[in-house]
C-alpha cells in the first residue's frame, strides 16, 4: 500500500457461476477529503459476506461494474467535518471493501461503536455485528425460541450459524443441532462451541442424518442452506415449528428459481411457520443485542468466532474462501498490520 493512496476492489465483470478472482481489480486513487457533512474513515476489519454473491449478479439493488463493492466494516475517524464524529472514534460503516471511505453520521448505518472494555474489534463484525444481529432477530423475533425447545441450524459453522448456536444456548435452548460441511466442522461444532449433535451434510440425505441426531423432532430451524437442507427440516419439525429463513447458499452460484420442497404441504398439515429474515429490518434491535452478549464476551462464555484474512490485497481472495467454506465462524479482513 502506498501512503496518500486508497484502494477499492471493484467488480468488473459479472460471475458465470462461482465467481473468479478475474471478477474483480484493485482500483488505486487519492485519499479523499472530507466535504461538509462528512469525515474520513480509514477501515481497520472488512466483512465478507454470502449476501454479496447475489448482489454481483446485477439487476435492482445490486452492484454496478466498475465501482467500488460495498459492505459492512469497521474503521477509525482520520478527519472529521461531520459534527458528530472526531478524529478517532471508531465506527461501523458499509462502505467496506476499500481502505478509506467518507461517511456521514447515521447515513447508511453508520454509528459510532460503544467500545464495550475488553470487546476486540472483531465481535463488531461478528457476534455483534450483522451477522449476530441477524441470529438474535431470527431467533427472538422470528422464530420466537423458547426455553426448553430444539433448535437446528444449518451451514451451522458459518458466521450467522456460530452465533445462532451461541444465543440458541443463552436462550436456554434444550438441544442444539447443527450441519456443516466436513468432519472438521463438526467436530468443532460438538468439540468447542457446544452442539449437542453435528453432521456433514456429505455423508448421506440430511432429513436422515436430521432424523439421527434429533430423534425427537425441532422445534425451530434456522436456515442459511435452503434446498434439501429445508426439505428435511421440514420433515423434523414437531407440530407448530418454525423455520427462520436467513439464505440459500445452496443455490447462489447456480440456479435461482428451485424447485420448493417436496414437502411442502407439511408446512400445513403441521400448522408451520415460515418467516424470511432481513437484517436490514432489525437495526433497532443493536443495542439490545450489545446489552444481552457483552457481558458473556467479557466472561468468555462465548468467542467471537471469526476467521481473519490478513492484508487488503486478499479481500477477494477471502470472499471466494468465505463461499467455499474455508472459514469456521465469520470471515474477516483486518486492512492494516
Amino acid at each position: 500500500m502506498t501512503e496518500n493512496t486508497a484502494f477499492a476492489v471493484h467488480q468488473i465483470a459479472r460471475p458465470a457461476g462461482f465467481p473468479a478472482a478475474t471478477d474483480f481489480a484493485c482500483v488505486s486513487a487519492p485519499i479523499p477529503s472530507p466535504a461538509p457533512g462528512t469525515a474520513l474513515v480509514e477501515n481497520l476489519l472488512l466483512s465478507v459476506d454470502p449476501y454479496h454473491r447475489g448482489l454481483m449478479d446485477g439487476g435492482e439493488g445490486g452492484f454496478e461494474l466498475n465501482a467500488p463493492l460495498e459492505g459492512r466494516a469497521v474503521g477509525r475517524v482520520l478527519a472529521s467535518r461531520d459534527p458528530g464524529l472526531r478524529a478517532g472514534d471508531l465506527v461501523f460503516h458499509r462502505e467496506g471493501w476499500r481502505t478509506h471511505a467518507l461517511v456521514t453520521l447515521g447515513v447508511d448505518g453508520t454509528r459510532k461503536l460503544r467500545g464495550h472494555e475488553g470487546v476486540p474489534l472483531e465481535a463488531y463484525l461478528s457476534v455483534l455485528g450483522g451477522t449476530g444481529l441477524t441470529a438474535y432477530a431470527a431467533l427472538t423475533r422470528t422464530a420466537g425460541l423458547r426455553e426448553g425447545e430444539d433448535l437446528f441450524v444449518s451451514a451451522a459453522a458459518g458466521g450467522v450459524g456460530t452465533a445462532t448456536g451461541h444465543i440458541a444456548r443463552l436462550l436456554g435452548a434444550r438441544r442444539i443441532i447443527g450441519s456443516a460441511g466436513s468432519a472438521a466442522k463438526v467436530r468443532h461444532l460438538t468439540e468447542v462451541l457446544g452442539f449437542d449433535a453435528a453432521f456433514d451434510y456429505h455423508d448421506g440425505p440430511v432429513g436422515e442424518q436430521l432424523a439421527k441426531a434429533a430423534p425427537e423432532g425441532i422445534d425451530v430451524y434456522v436456515d442459511n442452506v435452503g434446498g434439501d437442507h429445508l426439505e428435511g427440516a421440514i420433515d423434523g419439525l414437531r407440530e407448530y415449528g418454525r423455520i427462520a429463513w436467513v439464505g440459500a447458499i445452496s443455490i447462489y452460484n447456480g440456479d435461482r428459481s428451485p424447485a420448493a420442497p417436496r414437502n411442502l404441504f407439511e408446512v400445513v398439515h403441521k400448522s408451520l411457520r415460515m418467516e424470511g429474515v432481513l437484517v436490514r429490518n432489525h437495526t433497532n434491535l443493536q443495542d439490545e443485542l450489545e446489552d444481552f452478549l457483552v457481558p458473556h464476551l467479557r466472561s468468555g462464555r462465548i468467542g467471537t468466532d471469526t476467521t481473519v484474512v490478513q492484508g487488503f490485497d486478499h479481500t477477494v481472495e477471502a470472499f471466494l474462501g468465505m463461499l467455499r467454506g474455508d472459514n469456521l465462524g465469520k470471515m474477516l479482513v483486518r486492512v492494516g498490520d
